[in-house]
């Protein structure tokens, strides 16, 4: 068998990185027009937002039992061709087909973020807050791409709203076949297992922070890249130029992930870094509320507090654990948790506006919340692991 070299896998992993949050970000730019098309509420339009990380909550505890069943390569494999059906699936005629396909996206998306880390342990630990801000800055890249082009899509292609969220599924093919056509792709050789697994993570005080900080981040993203095209949209902005705006909330976070490993590797610790970029996001969601007309420069600092949180958060479980194995399971735990909480922000910010009939409150409640994040990114930023 040959054996691939560094660069054949760093390029594999990096290809996976371009189907990992492009047909999700996609959604927000086109929430009004589903909303429009389909006939739903805000808090049922919430509901469609939360499914993906729900999806991403369910199945991060059982990653690590699937790589150990299937092999790390080949359970990433499954969880891409299971992506590649939401994402078909989504594009189907009705709310059902609608609701099934994203919540299918939400599960295969949810796999491969924990596979990641635990693959990036295992061939890569000497670099892995390096290769962690690579993947995280692809997958930023593509998530700008897919706010941005959202909307023209929509607009130019037949089929409209459905083509536009449809046409990712050909990003996933091109990964599968990337992926596939790596040396030892096809290996069911699982991963190394010994003895009982260990749980002792869920007693760990900095697995809790890690937890917390990666479920915060998290909502905060999500509920931006949900609800930010809407908010602009009710204080006048074009539909395609709210998308522009989300994309360049993308492009400022593309930036914080790539600059954010250097910047780690000068530090001799996170906690200052995770917090002040945590608060710089608290700073931005204040200002859409006393200084909308700011909403570009809003836009731009609440990506690179995004941007820099997602790095901080994955490159987390691997800088805080002992081994890939751990590394897997730190970020299951992390990942599932964190992920249910982030599951809850999209619903509750379209409720509170509906019940508030603005986006005041909202904003100023979810200010509250990452304001939490940076005070637990004190101890998620330590130089400890679990």
């Amino acid at each position: 068998m040959r054996t691939a070299t560094p660069a054949v896998l760093i390029t594999g992993i990096v290809l996976v990185a371009t189907t990992m949050r492009g047909p999700i970000t996609a959604v927000g730019p086109l929430l009004d027009t589903i909303r429009a098309d389909l006939g739903m509420s805000a808090a049922a339009a919430g509901v469609l937002t939360m499914l993906p990380l729900l999806g991403f909550a369910a199945v991060s505890p059982l990653a690590p039992a699937l790589a150990a069943r299937l092999g790390l390569e080949r359970a990433i494999t499954v969880a891409l061709a299971e992506l590649a059906v939401g994402i078909a699936l989504r594009s189907g005629p009705g709310r059902i087909a609608l609701y099934t396909g994203t919540a299918l996206i939400g599960v295969g998306i949810g796999l491969i973020n924990v596979l990641l880390s635990g693959l990036v342990k295992r061939d890569h630990s000497g670099r892995a807050a390096t290769l962690t801000g690579l993947y995280t800055t692809v997958m930023g890249a593509f998530a700008m791409l897919g706010s941005g082009l959202a909307v023209p899509v929509a607009d130019a292609a037949p089929g409209g709203w459905r083509t536009s969220l449809g046409i990712w599924v050909v990003v996933v093919l091109i990964a599968i076949a990337v992926w596939l056509a790596r040396p030892g792709a096809g290996s069911a050789t699982p991963a190394p297992r010994s003895g009982p697994v260990d749980r002792s993570h869920w007693r760990s005080a900095l697995a809790w922070q890690l937890t917390a900080f990666m479920g915060l981040q998290s909502m905060g993203f999500y509920v931006s890249v949900s609800w930010l095209p809407s908010i602009l949209h009710s204080g006048g902005t074009s539909p395609a130029s709210a998308g522009w705006y989300l994309a360049l909330m993308q492009l400022t976070g593309l930036i914080a992930s790539a600059v954010c490993p250097a910047i780690l590797r000068r530090l001799p610790d996170q906690r200052l870094f995770a917090a002040g970029a945590a608060m710089l996001g608290v700073l931005s969601y204040l200002g859409f509320v006393v200084a909308p007309e700011l909403s570009p420069l809003w836009s731009a600092t609440v990506g690179f507090s995004q941007g820099a949180g997602i790095t901080l958060a994955l490159s987390f479980f691997a800088l805080r654990a002992r081994d890939a194995t751990q590394a897997a399971a730190l970020s299951g735990m992390g990942q599932s948790l964190g992920y249910l909480l982030a599951a809850l922000g999209p619903l509750v910010f379209g409720l509170l506006h509906d019940s508030t009939d603005g986006w005041a409150v909202p904003l100023v409640i979810l200010a509250g919340l990452i304001t939490v994040q940076a005070v637990v990114a004190l101890g998620a930023g330590r130089n400890v692991t679990a």
